[in-house]
């Protein structure tokens, strides 16, 4: 009979620790309900980004690069594939890359050095213009990209990991594609893009089951977006049955055991 009650009692303790384990997942999720009390709408995208020091600006002149250099860009550090930003591959095609100083400065050939900290991609491309058509080239046509910026997409994504936003108006749904789609047990009605700073992070909730969210503004990325594709309710309980069944297992071992020999020392 002793060996029956300790029998029982190692099954109660594996019970509740999978039950634990249960708990620790709900609250996880409700921390991430508890942040989207204080979520808002922010529908700027990077078109009105200002450009800082450390920014790294992908210049290049679509009439003439023998001054602006045909050299090959510098590769993005970033872990996803490149951005559709209208760039054909190869060095000559990609422009160079500028590092802004931190006096917020970028140092052009034959131009010097640049204010270009505080505008936008624009603002900074016709200043560009401006320069080189005052002092050197005639109507030159610059195209000016931030290759820095980038989102981060976490969850049931087939990759993980950062991605360049290189293109203005990239929209949640483009980012998914190049990521490779979602996985099986994304839940795709609650896809979570959180931003702003981490004191004060902001939660805006994409249901991607509903169209209207493809032309939603919220949808359009802005520099340093979490992008979180939580698991479907289905695919939660049936991992939550498979971890229950692999503590549970053991368990049935050590009691069918217990009472294999209590059967045995009765005879």
């Amino acid at each position: 009979m002793r060996i029956l009650v300790i029998g029982f009692l190692a099954f109660s303790l594996l019970s509740a620790l999978a039950s634990c384990s249960y708990k620790q997942d709900q609250l996880l999720f409700e921390q991430r309900n508890r942040l989207d009390s204080a979520s808002q709408k922010n529908t700027a995208g990077i078109e009105n980004y200002r450009i800082k020091p450390q920014d790294l600006l992908q210049i290049r002149n679509l009439q003439n690069i023998s001054y602006i250099s045909d050299a090959p860009a510098a590769e993005s550090s970033t872990g996803g594939a490149s951005s559709g930003g209208g760039a054909s591959s190869g060095g000559g095609s990609q422009g160079q890359t500028f590092q802004v100083e931190e006096d917020g400065t970028v140092t052009l050939p034959v131009i010097g050095h640049v204010p270009v900290i505080g505008l936008t991609r624009q603002e900074a491309t016709k200043k560009i213009e401006d320069l080189y058509s005052t002092s050197l080239l005639k109507n030159p046509i610059i195209e000016l990209k931030i290759v820095n910026l980038k989102v981060t997409i976490l969850g049931e994504i087939r990759a993980q990991g950062n991605f360049p936003l290189v293109k203005d108006k990239t929209t949640l749904i483009e980012m998914i594609g190049q990521a490779g789609g979602l996985t099986d047990k994304a839940n795709a009605k609650n896809i979570e893009i959180i931003r702003g700073s981490q004191s004060h992070p902001t939660i805006t909730r994409v249901d991607l089951s509903n169209v209207n969210s493809l032309s939603d503004p919220a949808t359009i990325l802005q520099n340093n977006d979490i992008i979180y594709i939580a698991q479907s309710k289905r695919a939660a309980r049936t991992d939550n049955l498979q971890n229950f069944s692999t503590i549970l297992q053991p368990a049935l071992i050590l009691l069918n055991t217990v009472l294999i020999i209590v059967t045995l020392t009765r005879h």
